[in-house]
């Protein structure tokens, strides 16, 4: 079993797909490199039978990730739905953690624990797809001195992506996707065979992605304690600063950019404010029913207070309507 030089690790989402099986395409068996590929799949099927369209393509042995797998030059490596991909030295490993930027298995993810395993041994590649899942791992790849390829996002079939890593730092290649084989090859032919390791806050992030070190001290080394409490969770959040962007991460795992962060807390919100009005409603019915029972026994004075608590309540409920309304703008 031959160990490669190289750590090819691509990352894709919404039209991802076909360029996922173009790039496969571009790699032989000459590229002193394995690759792994983490997409948001969220059907078994759906990787398997992008095993089978890539190894019909390429070369290289293609199969799916596995839990303690040894790493293989020639091999191409697709990780499964609902397990996040790491890797450690020489190893795989799956995980069952908390989900990165609502996806597991997370390109952040992947990214950062190739990156601490493999410092500047490691390509990063990041394909079409929607959000900004991967401009975190990359950051992490770039601080530990590996090459950063993004797609071309003009050439891209979804461009969120590739543009929020170019947007948040500089990267080695934006180019087009028949590009990408070429620079896989010279980069691992004529790289050295030994690295610096990759920096200690990047090692300590993807301990914490491993579970080894998720504690609140952990957190602290990373950044500092904000305002903000975690959507998912309720714990607080850390505030993580890169080079041009800033990541919130709370002690269970669950980590935000910015903008994910306002979506989370969006939802939450109209989530809290939809059982609130379910809840004055039946309070407001509940009040009504009372009110009639009431009067047919001949409480009259009760149950007129009863209806004008009932009609309260409807005041509040529409009011409350509006705010949602106008949240969902």
């Amino acid at each position: 079993m031959a160990k490669p030089k190289y750590i090819v690790v691509v990352g894709a989402s919404a039209g991802g797909l076909n360029s996922v099986i173009e790039l496969a395409a571009q790699l032989d068996e000459k590229v002193d490199a394995a690759v792994f590929i983490a997409m948001h799949i969220t059907q078994m099927s759906t990787v398997e039978l992008l095993v089978q369209r890539i190894q019909s393509s390429t070369s290289l042995v293609c199969e799916m990730a596995g839990d303690g797998k040894k790493i293989e030059k020639g091999h191409v490596y697709l990780a499964v739905p609902d397990r996040h991909l790491l890797l450690k030295e020489g190893s795989m490993y799956l995980g069952k953690g908390t989900p990165e930027n609502r996806w597991r298995p997370s390109i952040d993810i992947l990214f950062r624990s190739a990156a601490a395993a493999y410092s500047a041994r490691v390509i990063g590649i990041i394909l079409s797809g929607l959000m900004e899942d991967g401009m975190a791992g990359m950051l992490a790849i770039k601080k530990s001195g590996g090459t950063l390829i993004v797609q071309d996002p003009t050439e891209a079939e979804y461009p969120d992506m590739p543009q929020s890593v170019l947007n948040n730092m500089k990267v080695d290649y934006a180019v087009r996707l028949d590009a990408m084989g070429a620079i896989i090859a010279e980069k691992s032919k004529n790289g050295k065979d030994n690295y610096p390791p990759a920096p200690p806050e990047v090692i300590a992030e993807a301990a914490i992605a491993e579970r080894v070190a998720m504690n609140i001290d952990a957190l602290k080394e990373l950044g500092e304690k904000s305002l903000y409490s975690c959507p998912d969770c309720g714990g607080g959040l850390w505030e993580i600063k890169g080079e041009d962007s800033v990541r919130y991460r709370c002690h269970t795992g669950h980590v935000y950019t910015e903008n994910e962060l306002e979506l989370r807390q969006k939802h939450a919100l109209e989530n809290t404010m939809w059982i609130a009005l379910r809840m004055m409603e039946e309070r407001r019915n509940l009040l009504k029913k009372m009110a009639e029972e009431e009067r047919s026994k001949g409480w009259v004075r009760s149950a007129e207070n009863k209806l004008e608590r009932s009609v309260d309540l409807e005041s509040h409920i529409e009011r409350l309507k509006k705010i949602l309304y106008e949240v969902d703008d």
